[in-house]
């Protein structure tokens, strides 16, 4: 087994992994304690000063399950379409060569399929010189913070979410590059226990949930509202700032995260490799 150190980044949500290189082969034991550690820090890890080839991302993301390719194909790696490109750098032709608005809402990655994602990978090649940050809810934690009352009158809703709720949120980036009805709606426990901790989180967003079931809609606004400010909360948040390198690996079955747009007009790009991992039925 290889070596390697956890510091804790908060003390609800995140570690950092330090001395282990992702670039390069992790045997199963190793493996088995970074899992391990990853449940540990509330499903958020952290990797330093790592140089990841778009295969060595893929080959490592791969280890957990089988990855995704993303909807909007547009802003696949060319060659590895495992890889989405988050960023806000042009090409030649002054188009973006990566999902420019990607993040800047909470959400959790893929909520609007069925089976959900089960993890990401996102890799940093350039930041801006101040802010784009990423901030990360701990879901699970959140849940715990409920009174009694409100965890039982969750506990049989569903809620619904659809890729199409994000488009209507905003007006451009990838409303252009995928079409109507592409993707239905899905629905989802409002609280889901977490497939291997077991423990309940709660599973709304605002970029994809849409509304809960057999409520009237002011009913489920109501809801939904409370539910989506009590999560990001401060003590259940971590804020990251990224450095080139930064490799952040997150369960999205336990977390919601949101990028900070505040970085325009700063001279710098944000720009990003990211891997999903897809997740398994219940």
């Amino acid at each position: 087994m290889m070596s390697f150190e956890v510091r804790p980044l908060s003390p609800v949500i995140g570690a950092e992994v330090v001395g282990l290189d992702l670039g390069g082969p992790v045997d199963d034991a190793t493996f088995a304690a970074l899992r391990a550690a990853w449940f540990e820090a509330g499903g958020l890890l952290v990797f330093k000063e790592q140089s990841l080839a778009p295969q060595a991302q893929v080959e490592f993301s791969r280890r957990f399950g089988d990855l995704e390719v993303h909807v909007a194909k547009r802003y696949l790696l060319p060659g590895h379409p495992e890889i989405y490109r988050v960023s806000t750098k042009k090409d030649a032709q002054g188009k973006a060569v990566g999902n420019p608005e990607s993040g800047r809402y909470w959400h959790s990655d893929l909520s609007y399929l069925e089976p959900p994602a089960m993890a990401s990978l996102l890799y940093a090649l350039e930041v801006p010189p101040m802010g784009g940050d990423t901030l990360f809810a701990n879901m699970a934690a959140a849940y715990d913070a409920l009174s009694p009352p409100i965890r039982t009158m969750l506990s049989s809703m569903t809620a619904v979410h659809d890729y199409a709720h994000v488009l209507r949120l905003f007006s451009h980036g990838v409303r252009a590059h995928v079409g109507p009805g592409t993707l239905p709606s899905v629905r989802h426990p409002v609280v889901r226990p977490h497939q291997e901790t077991g423990r309940a989180t709660l599973y709304v967003n605002p970029g994809f949930t849409t509304h809960i079931e057999g409520l009237a809609r002011h009913e489920s606004d109501a809801v939904l509202n409370m539910l989506f400010e009590h999560a990001v909360r401060p003590e259940f948040v971590y804020r990251h700032r990224w450095s080139v390198g930064d490799a952040v690996l997150w369960d999205n079955r336990s977390t919601m995260h949101h990028a900070v747009h505040d970085f325009y007009g700063t001279g710098g790009v944000r720009h990003m490799h990211r891997t999903t991992i897809m997740g398994t039925a219940q």
